[in-house]
């Protein structure tokens, strides 16, 4: 897999660097700033880019805004963007196309190596990778009168874990219940949001993220 770094923090950068490259992956460029990265990801054409979302020279949103700009022009190129924070506006934002090869994750998660390396893989594979925490706080806002609030904890754990990017079958192994009961919850979950029309899976991932964000 073939990768560009943009992240400003030097003992991460050099650590996703040092990481990427000894699991065979190609690093094309480390950047410490966003300024160059939407030039440099046009010429080199990688697989992937991640991208931390505050950077140089303001330290809000420069990289947000380079990684959506990427996903408009080059949309055969993966993005998995990194926040310190949940921050939801963003997660919508970079999320507002569409839900293919396109990760949000918590710097947090990075620690967690085989989480990182499975994000990476599956974003290059045309899927999407939500962080579980982002999805919890967006799951939990639902408040009385909100169609949230009419599902079971069981669908509530299921669309969680949808939302996350997860295959039926990944969330049947994850939940340790059979593939044809997540399905039974997923068409219950979809046809209480009103979302059962929606078929292909990426685009299921992001309907939901939307209405959650609404």
């Amino acid at each position: 897999m073939r990768v560009i770094l943009a992240e400003d923090s030097t003992l991460l950068r050099e650590g996703l660097v040092r990481l990427l490259v000894e699991e065979g992956h190609e690093v094309l460029a480390a950047l410490p700033d966003a300024v160059s990265l939407v030039e440099e990801t046009a010429e080199r054409r990688p697989d992937i880019v991640v991208v931390d979302i505050r950077m140089p020279p303001t330290h809000t949103d420069e990289g947000l805004r380079a990684a959506v700009e990427i996903r408009e022009r080059l949309p055969q190129v993966g993005v998995l963007v990194l926040s310190q924070h949940v921050e939801r506006s963003y997660a919508a934002q970079l999320l507002a196309a569409n839900a293919e090869r396109v990760g949000y994750l918590l710097k947090d998660r990075v620690a967690q190596v085989e989480e990182f390396l499975e994000a990476l893989e599956r974003i290059h594979a045309g899927g999407a990778v939500i962080d579980p925490e982002v999805v919890r706080q967006l799951v939990v806002r639902s408040t009385h009168g909100d169609p949230l609030a009419r599902l079971t904890p069981r669908e509530r754990t299921v669309l969680e874990a949808l939302a996350q990017g997860l295959t039926n079958t990944a969330i049947a192994k994850q939940l340790h219940i059979s593939v044809s009961a997540v399905e039974k919850n997923l068409n219950t979950v979809f046809d209480k949001l009103d979302l059962s029309h929606t078929t292909d899976y990426n685009r299921r991932v992001l309907a939901v993220l939307r209405y959650l964000d609404r």
